[in-house]
């Protein structure tokens, strides 16, 4: 298994390490539950240097970007960042993505950490010859600062001035004295930055601002409170709710497609589908029955099978069980009761609208 350089640092914070997607993680330090919480209230910091940055740059920069994505990133500027995502022949997703901005003609791309090999090779076969493409990962860490005290704790340690960084927009600055690349961007849906550094400047960075930020509330946060984090927000995981066999559209993520602006990869298929109606859909789902509906758990209505559920626990934030999963789309309506099987055992559910927690601000990740 592969480690992040904060590992020496995880392990003499006491977390418990697990393996995910190939890497060595902390899933969690005091729990799941005091961590989610403590980034809602307050702020958490996650070690995400797993996550995968592609570098893409040149003259046709971003015509060739525009016929892997299906967002438009001629709306971007530099310093801007945008959701985004790649899509097979058949509209099926490769990955969900960032797409950062750093100036004309020059992309960073944050992917998931399962796939970053992956994208990589897509990318490259797809753009070779006309524009440069680098798998960068190994000369970024990455640190996430979430939580509604983030700016608060952040700015006095930061050489921009964060009332200028709106969502989805990204800095150069020095944070701790340490270089770094400054984006409003997140996977809680709280107020938050991610910080890509050097990796051999990583441990400082994180010592610095754990130490700087204990006075407000800051604690160290793993990848098990930030996938509650996510779920509660209804934000999408690879290999979860998004995969190869799965179109945006059946995901409820047509807001990201731009048919309009043109062609790019898997867009004559995500039209027919657009006009022939959609088989399955992504819906949030609420227990009324006591127990967790895990991913992989089969639905039912009126005895019929209908779906799966893709993720599910048991929310810190609002203390009843969610999930989230596809079913048939004639039965992706709110209020449709149904069953999960639970251990064999029907549980009564309740189809809802996602997300599941809200908050009266600017989303930080769409």
């Amino acid at each position: 298994m592969r480690r992040t350089p904060l590992y020496s640092a995880h392990r003499r914070a006491g977390a418990n390490m697990v393996e995910f997607a190939g890497w060595e993680m902390p899933v969690q330090y005091s729990g799941v539950i005091p961590e989610h919480l403590a980034v809602r209230s307050k702020a958490g910091l996650f070690d995400v240097s797993h996550m995968g940055e592609i570098e893409i740059a040149g003259d046709a920069a971003l015509d060739a970007c525009q016929n892997l994505t299906a967002n438009d990133l001629g709306r971007l500027r530099a310093s801007q960042a945008q959701y985004n995502l790649l899509l097979n022949d058949a509209g099926g997703v490769v990955d969900d993505v960032i797409f950062y901005c750093l100036e004309p003609n020059r992309f960073m791309v944050c992917v998931n950490a399962a796939n970053a090999e992956k994208d990589f090779a897509w990318i490259h076969e797809r753009i070779a010859g006309r524009v440069a493409a680098e798998n960068a990962s190994d000369r970024y860490a990455q640190l996430a600062l979430q939580g509604p005290s983030a700016a608060e704790i952040l700015q006095p340690l930061a050489s921009v001035e964060l009332d200028s960084l709106k969502p989805f927009h990204s800095a150069f600055a020095d944070v701790c004295a340490i270089p770094c690349l400054v984006a409003r961007t997140g996977y809680t849906g709280e107020d938050g930055f991610e910080l890509y550094c050097d990796p051999e400047r990583a441990e400082r960075l994180w010592t610095d601002l754990l130490l700087a930020g204990e006075p407000a509330g800051l604690v160290p946060a793993g990848l098990g409170a930030r996938d509650t984090l996510r779920l509660e927000k209804g934000y999408p995981l690879y290999g979860h709710e998004l995969d190869e066999t799965t179109t945006p559209l059946e995901a409820g993520l047509d807001w990201v497609v731009k048919l309009s602006k043109g062609s790019f990869i898997g867009r004559e298929v995500l039209l027919r589908q657009k006009a022939e109606g959609l088989r399955r859909k992504l819906i949030g789902l609420e227990l009324i029955d006591p127990g967790i509906a895990r991913s992989g758990y089969r639905l039912f209505k009126d005895g019929r099978e209908i779906g799966r559920v893709t993720s599910g626990t048991r929310s810190p934030s609002l203390g009843r069980s969610i999930a989230m999963g596809y079913i048939s789309a004639d039965q992706a309506f709110a209020g449709n009761d149904i069953e999960v099987e639970i251990r064999a055992k029907p549980a009564r559910a309740r189809v809802v609208p996602v997300p599941f927690y809200r908050r009266q601000t600017l989303d930080a990740r769409y």
